[in-house]
């Protein structure tokens, strides 16, 4: 691959150098913050040779590559160079997505060191349940301390991540975050001290997070404000002394131990949804992981699991369910690799298959999952069937990172050794559906046209579907929202309205209302299922702006008002109002799709035909 030819079309993608705020990389994806997210051309960079994929989510534009994300990102930034675009002004950003990329730039730079030293713990723990080496030895003890060096230093590795994403001096940063763990300071905490006459509350600093991230925080505020008034000559010691001074005192006070119950609160949470909801949660969560993935929102998750393994030790969720979802990847991958007629399909799905096994999942989601329906189908039983056990017996990680065949280790408990074999049967329970059942389930595409050629090629009950609202019609592979615009929920059109009024595209009846009205179900004359979805994340607005004119059961005729909305203020709270028809039941009908320029709501755009059989 040439890597460095893929990288300028991925920087031209994004934008161009001047439009890149900030770059990062996980194990598979460039993370761009831009300037202006309208400058991004999504379609245009998942035809650039080893890119996988390409989504806006999180805050940030990800550019999925696989297992050459670091010699890609090399190549990305010698032609960045040292520019910093950080000051250039594009549109405002809502303050969720502003949050969250936050949130995301402090946390995900933490899982390498925090998942080296887990495994590192864990293998000793497992050599010493061997009886390789004692737990007393001097050699143990020491390699252990290694191991756990990085959970202990949380704080200042906060520190770092949270002065990076600020942009203040981190140097100064790790300074003032340290006295929370200086050892001198926990014995004074210990035995009880004061500072200025007040009372310091006795809080054990190490290994939290969020005590750290306010005092960053706080520490970035008084920093700017210093730098701009003090004087330049003395500016060098006069700014970190200052900010220093008020932010450390202020922080041992009032943040350090707000910090300390916020996180000990969401962890509370957390553990007593997954300790009413039990192996459900764990099962539900595997089986929507490959659509959190596709879509980066299983990033927010990150620093639940660090808190948790700050307070607890160990994480009984996110990491089990990763597991099955995971290795269920691996086995539908492998599966697809046998069954399939399409050589370049094997060859994606034997390498894809294989970094699944190891924990990375995003070359199997954007080669093979998200572009075959049968093949989402298998990963989700494996996930659901494998969350569902492991989340039965309880199965616990004990480090922060992928689940996968060299990462077992992060399931050792010396005192539990069952959990590791749960996780063994975990990882196998979860191979194995996913495999049988992609090879029950899987049909080769040219083979099954083929077919159904040969049996019969007549299709019967054929009809013309009608714009469901007047304006432009467009592919739902323009729709930027990865769920429509990579058929996952089947295939059809998209309309950007002109008017609020949807209107039933032919006859049929009301199959469903959601309680907010932002979406409508119904069947056809020839059973086709259709789902009209008005806007993005609208299901927010819980109602507001819309309108329904039918109800469940109803019956319908061409042309039928089935609801109507306010498109201008739906775009004044700040949502899309596009549009979407899709055929939810695809695999029963040959779906050609109309994609005028414009249209209004009695032309035909979409015609369905029912298989013969």
């Amino acid at each position: 691959m040439d890597f460095q030819a893929s990288a300028k079309a991925i920087v031209e993608g994004v934008g161009g150098v001047e439009n890149i705020n900030s770059l990062i990389h996980c194990s598979t994806r460039l993370r761009f913050t831009l300037n202006d997210f309208d400058r991004a051309d999504l379609e245009q960079l998942k035809t650039v040779d080893g890119v996988l994929g390409a989504v806006i989510a999180g805050g940030q534009c990800q550019v999925i590559i696989g297992n050459d994300v670091v010699e890609m990102f090399d190549a990305v930034q010698v032609l960045l160079g040292n520019t910093d675009n950080s000051t250039a002004k594009g549109p405002k950003q809502s303050r969720g997505k502003v949050i969250l990329d936050f949130i995301i730039g402090v946390f995900q730079p933490l899982v390498p060191a925090i998942a080296g030293g887990g495994i590192l713990k864990a293998v000793l723990m497992l050599i010493a349940m061997f009886g390789w080496i004692s737990e007393k030895s001097p050699t143990y003890q020491i390699l252990s301390l290694v191991g756990g060096a990085p959970l202990y230093l949380l704080p200042i590795l906060v520190a770092i991540t949270t002065a990076q994403k600020l942009k203040v001096n981190p140097l100064v940063a790790v300074s003032t975050v340290g006295v929370l763990i200086l050892p001198d300071l926990v014995t004074m905490l210990t035995k009880g001290t004061t500072l200025f006459g007040l009372h310091v509350t006795n809080v054990t600093y190490s290994s939290q997070v969020f005590p750290a991230i306010l005092c960053v925080l706080f520490y970035a505020l008084m920093e700017k404000l210093f730098t701009k008034y003090s004087p330049k000559p003395i500016r060098i010691f006069f700014v970190p002394m200052m900010a220093m001074l008020i932010t450390a005192p202020i922080t041992l006070l009032f943040l350090g131990p707000l910090g300390y119950v916020v996180g000990e609160a969401f962890v509370s949470v957390i553990l007593f949804l997954n300790s009413h909801l039990g192996w459900v949660a764990t099962a539900l969560l595997a089986g929507a992981l490959p659509f959190m993935v596709a879509t980066g929102m299983h990033k927010p998750m990150i620093p639940y699991v660090v808190s948790t393994f700050s307070t607890v030790g160990k994480e009984s969720l996110y990491l089990p369910a990763s597991l099955a979802h995971n290795i269920s990847e691996s086995g539908t991958c492998f599966a697809i690799a046998l069954r399939t007629k399409d050589a370049k399909l094997r060859a994606v799905a034997i390498s894809a298959g294989i970094s699944a096994l190891f924990g990375i999942t995003e070359p199997a989601l954007y080669g093979v999952t998200l572009q075959h329906k049968r093949a989402m189908i298998s990963v989700v039983t494996g996930g659901v069937i494998g969350g569902a056990y492991v989340g039965i017996v309880g199965l616990s990680g004990f480090t922060i990172v992928g689940p996968g065949l060299a990462s077992l280790p992060m399931f050792v408990d010396k005192n539990n050794p069952a959990n590791l074999i749960h996780a063994l049967i975990g990882f196998g329970l979860s191979f194995v559906v996913s495999f049988v059942v992609s090879l029950l389930v899987w049909k080769n595409e040219t083979q099954a046209s083929s077919s159904e050629t040969d049996i019969d090629t007549t299709t019967v009950a054929a009809e013309d579907l009608r714009a469901p609202v007047a304006g432009k019609v467009m592919p739902l592979s323009a729709v930027p929202d990865d769920v429509f615009s990579q058929g996952l929920l089947g295939q059809g059109i998209a309309v950007d309205p002109s008017e609020g009024r949807l209107i039933a595209p032919t006859n049929g009846t009301i199959e469903m209302v959601y309680e907010t009205k932002h979406a409508l179900g119904m069947k056809t004359d020839n059973g086709a299922e259709i789902l009209f979805h008005i806007g993005l994340d609208t299901v927010q607005l819980n109602g507001q702006y819309f309108e329904s004119h039918v109800k469940v059961g109803q019956r319908v005729h061409t042309g039928d008002l089935l609801e109507t909305f306010d498109v201008e203020k739906i775009k004044a709270a700040g949502y899309n109002p596009i549009t979407m028809m899709v055929v939810t039941n695809q695999e029963s009908y040959t779906i050609a799709v109309d994609e005028n320029s414009s249209t209004v709501a009695d032309q035909s755009v979409m015609n369905i035909a029912k298989l013969g059989v």
